[in-house]
């Protein structure tokens, strides 16, 4: 079974690496021997985190904005320069804009497509060459993109930009597993509900207790759930699963599937 799910001696990717669901993964895999980047937009975030995380194992700090190709470029490049493969690639860095429909910007919709969904096409892109060094038939390199349940269901938030998309995070997971198999890349996505973050910090607030209600299991996320999903996905007990959306989300859309 420690076999099964080892994931020690890897090197990953953890963009949007600071805080949230990102930091959460970048914890869970630091702590069990990952060699792990993380990225962010804000550098003195990202590294107070990775010197947090440094206290459990191997945690490096890349800010980086990847909502811009220059961004992108600049990541890869120190990558690059530090490393000669990539196990791991795990996109969640992203962003949310809430507005009634009649006040919502173009800016708005711009600003979350091009890092949500457009960042997430072209890292993957520049980090292929990494991807397919480490990459093989019993232990393929792994590319894990976080969507959202609100790719899945419908959110009564007006956050028309972010819905749609993590739904097209989700079918660009699916693409990007058809069409890497056979470099022995596997690609898959994780949809959360709620979980503690900053982007989730004022819904929590708020509307915390209706949250925890409509939960099937009665609780928000814990990070050690969020850690375990992205464990799963990069261990030999994922090394056969490709090209799935897995909802991390304590049942909220199994239920709905159901009315």
């Amino acid at each position: 079974m420690k076999d099964l799910f080892d994931i020690s001696g890897k090197v990953a990717l953890v963009t949007g690496g600071s805080r949230g669901i990102g930091e959460m993964i970048a914890e869970g895999f630091v702590a069990n021997g990952v060699k792990t980047y993380i990225s962010s937009r804000k550098a003195e975030a990202c590294d107070a985190t990775a010197e947090r995380l440094s206290e459990l194992g191997d945690c490096i700090s890349i800010p980086a904005d990847l909502s811009t190709s220059e961004g992108i470029s600049e990541l890869v490049s120190t990558i690059k320069s530090r490393e000669t493969q990539l196990d791991v690639l795990v996109n969640n860095a992203g962003a949310t804009w809430g507005a009634p429909i009649e006040e919502f910007p173009e800016s708005g919709w711009d600003k979350i497509m091009d890092i949500n969904v457009k960042g997430v096409f072209f890292l993957t892109q520049a980090l292929l060459p990494l991807l397919e060094k480490s990459a093989s038939q019993a232990d393929p390199a792994r590319v894990i993109n976080i969507g959202s349940i609100d790719g899945l269901n419908v959110n009564q938030l007006p956050t028309f930009s972010y819905g749609s998309s993590k739904a097209a995070v989700h079918h660009l997971t699916r693409m990007l597993a058809s069409h890497l198999a056979g470099r022995f890349i596997t690609a898959n996505a994780i949809a959360p509900g709620p979980f503690p973050s900053k982007m989730m910090a004022h819904t929590l607030d708020t509307m915390g207790d209706q949250i925890r209600a409509s939960v099937p299991l009665k609780r928000v996320g814990e990070a050690t759930d969020m850690a375990g999903a992205a464990i799963f996905l990069a261990s030999k007990a994922g090394s056969y699963v490709d090209g799935v959306v897995l909802p991390v989300d304590g049942g909220i859309v199994a239920a709905a599937s159901t009315l």
